[in-house]
């Protein structure tokens, strides 16, 4: 019998995930453990600026008619999602990250970037580069209460963690509530997301691309 997997991103994401869980016949546990707002912001002189950088696709979704005034500036994203939010926006993807904030960054870097806007969330992987002009944030990801109760069914689960935030929460969260983290699998959406959840789980993995679709193949691997 194939192990529950848990989301634990927030919605509307918490939603889709499991309903793509659910689709392939698995058990899926909704858990948000953030609640995402917008955040009122100002956009700023995109003249000062020759790139966007963007990781999460939270930040189009939340950015509000301010993000039209952006739409002359080159974008750098991580993950497909994010790259097609863009899109959708009708911003220029000119770069797709595989892994995370911080080789995005890089590469924007080697490509020639120097002057780049972050565009994100109040809670930050990335906080600083020598090319990040500036970092505005558009939306904040507020904590939830978790009835102690809600968290028993994360034993003897796949685990999905979409960032190094929410990695440290469900840790923190798992130790309170007593489960033995020995019976917990965790699927990451990267490298810097396992490492972040520590250790002593009875397995860590992370996906191959920062994607929607590579980290439910993975979760169902770890579910057999």
């Amino acid at each position: 019998m194939s192990r529950a997997i848990a989301v634990l991103r927030p919605e509307p994401g918490n939603a889709a995930t499991a309903t793509a869980i659910e689709a392939l016949g698995l058990t899926a546990i909704r858990l948000p453990l953030f609640e995402v707002r917008a955040i009122d912001w100002t956009p700023p002189d995109v003249t000062r600026y020759d790139a966007l950088l963007l990781t999460s696709a939270n930040a189009l979704r939340h950015a509000g008619p301010g993000l039209a005034t952006l739409r002359g500036l080159p974008v750098h994203a991580v993950g497909d999602a994010t790259a097609a939010a863009a899109r959708d926006a009708g911003l220029e993807v000119v770069a797709v990250g595989d892994r995370d904030g911080a080789a995005l960054v890089a590469a924007a870097a080697v490509s020639g970037v120097r002057r780049g806007l972050l565009l994100g969330g109040r809670d930050r992987a990335v906080e600083e580069h020598p090319i990040i002009a500036e970092a505005i944030a558009v939306y904040a990801s507020e904590p939830l209460a978790i009835p102690i109760e809600a968290l028993d069914q994360l034993a003897g689960s796949v685990v999905l963690i979409h960032s190094a935030r929410a990695a440290r929460r469900v840790a923190d969260l798992i130790d309170r509530a007593g489960i033995d983290r020995r019976t917990v699998r965790l699927a990451a959406i990267s490298a810097a997301a396992a490492d972040a959840a520590g250790g002593d789980w009875e397995r860590v993995a992370a996906a191959a691309s920062p994607d929607g679709a590579a980290l439910i193949a993975l979760a169902r691997s770890l579910a057999d």
